[in-house]
């Protein structure tokens, strides 16, 4: 019954989007682009920190997208019931505003994601660019007095858009584009201080891996004072430990080998993007013996 409905291991949908992962067709293509865009929008610039939503602690391009699929869904429902067509107007007209802040957030995660989430992101990109241009053509049409095919292109840009938020929501939960990816500590590691290791065994200067339960650690040593953070970054996981220290405002900070996310060592903060979720990170308790002792710093 299940693979009569296409309820199967996998559906027909997520087959055909899981192949879009491994299509190289277009691969120059968007590296070409991604590099463009990094170059416009470097990393640690201020625009680019605001389109990734570094300041709201949260991705920038979901909730913008929601208000656009928002307005295209009001629109629909509306045409499909012969509303006043002032109020149709009003709300696809709000929705193509709203587009275009979606698409310069959504643009600026997609350029520093892994190649097989920007095969996807790519489609997603096209496939909304798509369903725009039918709705601005639908608005065109309405101004024009041609009620009825307005609709019509209101209705394909609604399937269109349909299919880019299926592509979204594939990015997102299926691909992991947008959550954190630092260690959930809170579950994973049991309050109160543990051993980590001794003093003397860690480098000065040089940040190194160490692991406590099941998760690795950053951990910095310098002099007797000791930072520790979750290794694997908020953004997609990359290593911490390989990254490079730098001083952001009299502020210690590391920054991810891959994407670089900048985080402060004190408590790990987000400075820079593309991470806007903070680093877990440690207290550090150093005992006489040399015996260094670490536990999850509360939110």
């Amino acid at each position: 019954m299940r693979e009569t409905l296409g309820l199967g291991p996998l559906s027909l949908p997520v087959k055909i989007t899981e192949r879009l992962e491994h299509v190289k067709a277009g691969d120059q293509v968007i590296v070409r682009l991604a590099r463009t865009v990094r170059k416009r929008l470097p990393l640690g610039s201020q625009v680019r920190d605001l389109l990734h939503g570094v300041p709201t602690g949260h991705p920038l391009h979901p909730p913008l997208a929601t208000v656009s699929l928002g307005c295209w869904t009001a629109t629909a429902v509306l045409d499909a019931i012969d509303a006043d067509p002032r109020a149709s107007q009003a709300v696809l007209a709000t929705g193509i505003a709203g587009a275009i802040p979606t698409a310069a957030a959504g643009i600026t995660d997609w350029s520093v994601l892994h190649l097989e989430q920007q095969r996807v992101g790519l489609v997603h990109a096209l496939v909304n660019l798509t369903a725009l241009g039918l709705y601005s053509g639908s608005l065109m049409l309405r101004l024009a007095g041609r009620q009825r095919a307005g609709k019509a292109l209101a209705f394909a840009g609604f399937g269109a858009a349909s299919v880019g938020g299926y592509l979204g929501g594939h990015l997102a939960y299926r691909m992991a584009a947008g959550p954190t990816h630092a260690e959930p500590t809170t579950h994973l590691v049991p309050l109160g201080w543990h051993d980590l290791c001794r003093l003397w065994d860690l480098p000065d200067g040089r940040p190194v891996p160490r692991r406590l339960g099941y998760i690795q650690l950053f951990v910095l040593r310098h002099g007797s004072t000791v930072k520790v953070l979750a290794d694997r970054c908020s953004h997609l996981a990359g290593p911490l430990h390989q990254g490079r220290l730098k001083l952001e405002g009299n502020e210690a900070c590391v920054v991810c080998p891959w994407h670089g996310s900048t985080f402060r060592l004190e408590d790990g903060a987000v400075v820079h993007g593309p991470a806007t979720s903070p680093q877990p990170s440690f207290e550090v308790n150093v005992r006489g013996d040399g015996l260094v002792q670490v536990r999850p710093r509360p939110f």
